[in-house]
């Protein structure tokens, strides 16, 4: 059995096995040493916003049974791809594929703060009124499907091994819950790490109701486009214990907090509310 075929075999154990390694420390972490104290009981935050999550893999399981890896395969077999990543030095194409796909995710991440439909969806996510773990993975159904369908595009454009997929989404998903934690770094550790990585610090600013504060920080796992592209904000005005979370118009609990709320929520109020135009 080739590489290729034991990753393929084993992606769902992969990523299982590093999330809930990742989900663990996070949490631990987070019980340890808060950050914020939250508004919202945690059993409630995370029946609810867990159970989104997993409501999303399931149906992501059923409408792309072979997920991001398997869509590589196929792009590989048929020949499908503008740029042949995967016929480079395997070190080389997985640093590549790693940071162009990351790009993709900041391009699909300010896009859909920019384009009224696509805010609707990602509200979803920025209405938690506070700020975990969790919320890392709360992500409206919707949002999700179109995100993969992005992912699988650029996949097949790069041409990219099934190795560095793999280690892409792993990647992603653990900075995510990183990033999203409600940990508490010492300030020096947080600037150095905010040279390599997302920091918590770093992405709750982009949680703030103030719209300038929303359309800023983009990164989900590397900080540089932030800095590239003129989005990155160092610190929230109110400081991160006296900033407030989600979205100013979006407070009631049943709306924001409850899964039944949050799947009906880009249904709600009127097509122009949506960040990029500061109108919240």
């Amino acid at each position: 059995m080739g590489w290729n075929d034991w990753i393929l075999g084993y992606e769902i154990s992969i990523r299982l096995g590093f999330f809930f390694a990742v989900f663990i420390c996070i949490a631990g972490w987070e019980f340890m040493v808060p950050r914020r104290a939250l508004t919202v009981p945690k059993l409630i935050r995370w029946s609810n916003n867990l159970g989104l999550m997993f409501i999303n893999n399931l149906i992501l399981r059923l409408l792309f049974p072979a997920a991001a890896a398997g869509v590589a395969a196929l792009a590989q077999q048929r020949g499908w791809r503008l740029f042949n990543i995967h016929a480079l030095p395997l070190p080389l194409a997985v640093t590549l594929t790693v940071i162009v796909m990351d790009g993709v995710i900041y391009l699909q991440h300010v896009m859909f703060h920019a384009v009224p439909a696509l805010w609707r969806l990602h509200r979803v996510h920025h209405a938690d009124p506070d700020y975990d773990v969790t919320t890392g993975a709360r992500f409206h159904t919707l949002e999700i499907i179109l995100s993969m369908l992005i992912k699988f595009a650029t996949i097949v454009l790069l041409g990219a091994p099934i190795m560095a997929v793999v280690i892409f989404e792993v990647l992603l998903n653990a900075t995510a819950m990183f990033n999203h934690g409600n940990i508490n770094l010492p300030q020096g550790v947080d600037r150095l790490l905010r040279l390599f990585v997302v920091t918590p610090d770093m992405h709750r600013v982009h949680h703030s109701v103030e719209p300038d504060e929303t359309n800023s920080n983009f990164g989900f796992n590397l900080p540089w486009w932030d800095r590239l592209f003129g989005t990155y904000l160092d610190q929230p005005r109110a400081g991160h214990t006296g900033m407030t979370i989600g979205i100013h118009n979006y407070r009631e609990p049943r709306q924001v907090t409850w899964l039944t709320g949050m799947l009906m929520l880009p249904f709600k109020g009127k097509i122009n509310d949506y960040a990029i135009n500061r109108r919240q």
